[in-house]
């Protein structure tokens, strides 16, 4: 963990006037934005998760937390690693050691549901937040909040990622 930045995830936006998903993580320390264009469905599996919305029947992210639970590991933290070709790769660290290789919405959506830290490394902050201005953190909390509480999966039909994202 030495070195990482650890972000909180504020929400999921959907920006209209470009048609994308965004996912907003925000580095405390720093007072820096790093917004994240991701799929629709993975914007609304992220939503729901960070809502704490359960679904009937599990859906693919709660269907690898049960799995990782029945095996008996655990999710220690995930970590957003880099920025190539304009695409963010993250790592989902077990509490075995090990590192998966995952999409960064993926991690993202893992992280909501299990509680685990999400960490990003220095580079890709550089390369890629945006400096928070005026707003405190806790302003911008409850606007995400807000907005969290009254989106729906459908809002996130039909967006196609644009800038950057994270691969398929």
């Amino acid at each position: 963990m030495a070195g990482l930045v650890e972000l909180e995830v504020l929400g999921v936006r959907r920006q209209t006037s470009v048609d994308q998903v965004v996912v907003l993580l925000l580095d405390l320390s720093g007072r820096r934005l790093l917004p994240v264009v991701v799929g629709p469905s993975e914007g609304a599996a992220i939503a729901a998760g960070q809502a704490g919305v359960v679904p009937p029947r599990p859906m693919t992210h709660d269907l690898l937390v049960s799995v990782l639970e029945t095996c008996g590991v655990g999710l220690e933290r995930v970590e957003i690693v880099e920025l190539r070709e304009g695409v963010f790769h993250a790592a989902l660290v077990l509490d075995s050691g090990e590192r998966v290789d995952s999409r960064a919405s993926d991690a993202v959506a893992l992280a909501v549901r299990v509680g685990c830290p999400v960490l990003c490394a220095p580079e890709v902050l550089e390369e890629s937040s945006l400096e928070v201005e005026g707003a405190t953190p806790e302003d911008e909390m409850a606007e995400f909040r807000a907005f969290l509480d009254k989106v729906t999966p459908e809002d996130f039909e039909n967006a196609p990622p644009e800038g950057p994202t994270e691969a398929p």
